[in-house]
């Protein structure tokens, strides 16, 4: 009937292999983009939050500059320095191993008390002092120059490290600081300094980046003014050993701005919205620094070499594409990757970047996705244009959202099979030109088609003048030989019309003979792998053919077996016409056609049931009456003859008035 050809798996494989590569070069480009940067850096900061442990674990404590010590104080800033002195011998006496000022005291205040601090700081002898960049511009110069603690500072032992940090273009920190005088070195310097032996200098990778323990005071906060005031709650031990960072804590919700100095966005600000802390940064870097935790990002190579691997592993599911299957396998592949960058993260503090990954990912299943859409309507418009002019719209559309209905193969259906078939086509055919025999052809097959068409049947194949069609498949139709009995009377009633048309080819009346059957039969795609037919085959189809054959000898126009009509039940009046026994069969097949005359009907069933009782005289009588209302009835002068006959023969005692078939 037709042949549709869909894509090879060698096409597929291509079109996916080449959507695979062009994700992966567009996945390529984004590491190239530096607005792309942002998006990674997002990422970053959430494996930060998730990977943080939510404390400190090393013995830094940080001594707050806050408000309340403000309140408590009653100092307006910068307060007299001889507080941070006495501050100074607190924790020197309490035992801090290193006091580290992340505040720049570069500038002279009163002579006693910046005596009284440096005083202090020589006590002590393990005193870090901030230093920074300013940038100076004058009428004649721009520069930076750096900032350094008061020369009465140094000389009292204060070591200066650069507290300055770096800002992401986000504004949040999240490198640390490499030079030789940093913060955190001097500070740590200090601390092998005040413990010899306690471990070796860290030395981090180049282009580090902190790992963040968690949000605004993870680590342990003192107010200044608890331990100026040596308050009682704070054990007497409690800073032995301890690294200890005195700087602001003026808090701010990144709403206020940024007013408040020293205060920094950190990846913890989007969950936290508060911003940390520069003491509590420097805090952090160097508890990186003390148990080997900073980060180092992998190289691009390492990038393009899991974005390769994930293509690969997406293969299957765009090879075998399903919008919910293949997507349920695109997400579990990014919640591989997001697990193995998480591991990574966590467990050996390397920051695998995935963002142009999962993109490469999300616009292989997109593409992929399009592309089959294309595919489909593609594959749609073939099924169309294989079906559209065997069967109704209702099954082209069912076709094209199934289309994995058309492959080779069959199935058990329960059918109505319909042949038809012209009376004395062959004498006709014979008296006409090729062309006008095209044309009356073309004509019957046309106006036969949209009748079956119209009650959902499907055009199985033409035979010369035959038409095989059938309802069932590939729809199912509960109602099959319903629409199959209303469509053999409605092309009866489209012949009626011809008749004028073919009376131009002077050809005379031109009967239609039809059969019709009910019952199992198997359907589906029949043929070869490069051409192949939807059609049906079986036992029920060969009854169907039979019944359109032996309306020649009844003189019927419509024959349909007992099994169709009892599927009708009653919906379309029916007269009986006789059993017959097909060739191989021992079963009898009761045989009917539609009949609007109520009377007619009766009279036959009287007459069918004397004949099969053999009362020769009443079902002759019988018959005679059956003509008498219907002159010239086929079936009743048929019957009359073959009792006539039936009286000159022994009839067998098993007889159950059912004739035989002379064809299989």
């Amino acid at each position: 009937m037709f042949a549709v050809k869909f894509t090879s798996n060698a096409s597929n494989l291509l079109l996916t292999g080449s959507l695979i590569l062009a994700a992966w070069l567009l996945g390529l480009g984004l590491t190239f983009v530096h607005l792309w940067d942002q998006v990674e850096l997002k990422l970053f900061d959430q494996l930060t939050v998730i990977t943080a442990p939510g404390r400190s674990a090393l013995p830094i404590t940080i001594v707050g500059i806050d408000e309340a010590s403000f309140a408590q104080l009653n100092q307006r800033w910068p307060w007299p320095r001889s507080l941070h002195g006495q501050v100074v011998d607190r924790l020197h006496e309490a035992g801090a191993a290193v006091i580290a000022f992340d505040l720049i005291f570069a500038e002279a205040s009163e002579p006693k008390e910046d005596t009284a601090f440096a005083e202090a700081i020589a006590r002590a002898g393990n005193v870090v002092m901030a230093a920074d960049h300013a940038y100076q511009e004058t009428a004649n110069l721009r520069q930076w120059i750096r900032v350094e603690p008061l020369p009465v500072f140094k000389q009292a032992g204060a070591t200066p490290g650069l507290a300055t940090v770096t800002l992401d273009s986000d504004t949040v920190v999240r490198q640390i600081p490499q030079s030789a005088d940093v913060f955190w070195r001097r500070t740590i310097e200090a601390l092998i300094s005040a413990r010899p032996g306690i471990l070796e200098m860290p030395q981090p990778p180049p282009d580090a980046l902190i790992r963040y323990l968690g949000p605004s005071h993870t680590f342990p906060y003192v107010s200044y003014h608890q331990v100026l005031n040596g308050d009682a709650s704070i054990p007497a031990d409690f800073f032995r050993d301890q690294i200890v960072l005195i700087g602001r804590d003026v808090r701010a919700s990144p709403d206020a701005g940024a007013a408040q100095a020293d205060m920094f966005a950190t990846p913890f600000l989007g969950t936290s919205r508060l911003l940390t802390p520069g003491v509590e940064i420097h805090a952090t870097i160097i508890e990186n620094m003390l148990s080997s935790q900073a980060l180092v990002r992998a190289g691009n190579g390492h990038v393009l070499l899991l974005m390769a691997a994930a293509l690969l592993l997406a293969l299957p599911a765009l090879m075998r594409w399903h919008p919910v299957w293949s997507g349920i396998w695109m997400a579990a592949l990014v919640a591989l990757i997001a697990g193995l960058a998480l591991w990574l993260f966590s467990a050996h503090n390397l920051w695998l970047p995935i963002a142009s990954t999962l993109v490469a990912i999300a616009l292989a299943y997109l593409g992929n996705g399009l592309a089959s859409f294309i595919l489909e309507r593609r594959r749609g418009r073939q099924i169309k244009g294989a079906f559209a002019k065997y069967v109704s719209a209702q099954v082209v559309e069912q076709m094209v959202a199934h289309p994995e209905l058309l492959r080779l193969g069959g199935e058990r259906r329960e059918l109505t099979l319909l042949f038809s078939d012209l009376a004395g086509f062959t004498s006709i055919s014979e008296k006409l030109a090729p062309d006008a025999v095209a044309r009356l052809i073309n004509a019957y097959l046309t106006a036969m088609t949209r009748v079956i068409l119209a009650e959902g049947g499907t055009v199985d194949k033409f035979i010369g003048d035959a038409v095989m069609a059938f309802w069932g498949a590939p729809l199912d139709d509960p109602q099959h030989a319903l629409h199959g009995v209303r469509a053999a009377i409605a092309m009866q009633q489209a012949m009626d019309e011809l008749q004028p048309y073919f009376a131009e080819f002077e050809v005379g009346h031109v009967g239609l003979r039809i059969g019709l059957n009910s019952g199992p039969a198997t359907v589906g795609n029949m043929g070869s792998e490069e051409r192949f037919d939807y059609t049906a085959l079986g036992d029920t189809v060969n009854l169907a053919s039979r019944l359109e054959g032996i309306n020649k000898m009844y003189g019927t126009r419509i024959l349909i077996s007992g099994a169709t009509a009892e599927l009708l039940g009653g919906a379309i009046a029916l007269r009986p016409v006789d059993r017959v026994r097909v060739k191989g069969k021992d079963k009898a097949v009761e045989i009917l056609t539609p009949c609007a005359d109520a009377e007619l009907s009766r009279l036959s069933a009287e007459a069918l049931q004397r004949y099969r009782a053999q009362d020769w005289d009443g079902a002759r009588a019988a018959w005679r009456r059956v003509l008498e209302h219907a002159a010239g009835d086929p079936v009743a002068a048929m019957f009359i003859e073959r009792i006539d006959s039936f009286e000159k023969k022994d009839i067998s005692a098993d007889w159950d008035g059912s004739v035989a078939l002379e064809k299989g």
